[in-house]
């Protein structure tokens, strides 16, 4: 889990976070289809409209969950990242879905959502130089998880997640155990 302080000069520490954001009912937008035959896919404002259109206005005070299909990847390295190099030399080859940092944006602008969580190893695509989507949800004290096992499993709707993360003092980040409550 990425805290708030991750990207946001005075963002919210992994201490800090109310547990009304880590607690709470949870949607799941699914882009398995168009992820898994682009490894480059980030997720769009289309997605979420997508979603609308078949299910309603995102709630408020929900948490957001992108399954893109790349946790069957697991723990595959070339699969999941693109690439099985390692540290600085894998920067240039990183190839994994992600959320576009418009989508982001209109996500913070739009909807009143508590945090949001994906199954692949960071909340920006693969190919990110600058880390966009990151500093757009960090700016609003928007919390997220990365590398989100079994949303497969997860209903689009009516879930309960429960994020539990390491509560290190002044973290910017931690481990974290992500559980649903599946009706």
């Amino acid at each position: 889990m990425d805290a708030p302080i991750h990207f946001a000069k005075d963002g919210k520490t992994i201490d800090q976070i109310p547990l009304d954001n880590l607690i709470g009912p949870v949607i799941v937008i699914d882009v398995a289809k168009e992820a898994l035959t682009n490894p480059d896919y980030q997720i769009s404002v289309q997605d979420f409209s997508n979603w609308e259109s078949s299910f309603g206005k995102i709630p408020d005070g929900v948490i957001v969950l992108l399954h893109t299909g790349y946790g069957r990847y697991w723990p595959d390295r070339l699969k999941y990242l693109g690439t099985d190099k390692k540290g600085k030399e894998a920067l240039t080859d990183l190839h994994f879905p992600g959320l576009h940092p418009d989508a982001a944006k209109w996500l913070v602008e739009n909807r009143k959502i508590n945090a949001i969580g994906l199954d692949t190893q960071s909340i920006d695509y693969g190919r990110s130089e600058f880390f966009e989507t990151h500093r757009i949800l960090c700016s609003k004290d928007i919390p997220f998880f990365e590398n989100v096992a079994n949303l497969d499993k997860v209903p689009v709707m009516g879930a309960l997640v429960i994020a539990l993360p390491m509560k290190i003092k002044g973290g910017s980040g931690a481990p974290l155990r992500l559980v649903a409550i599946i009706p």
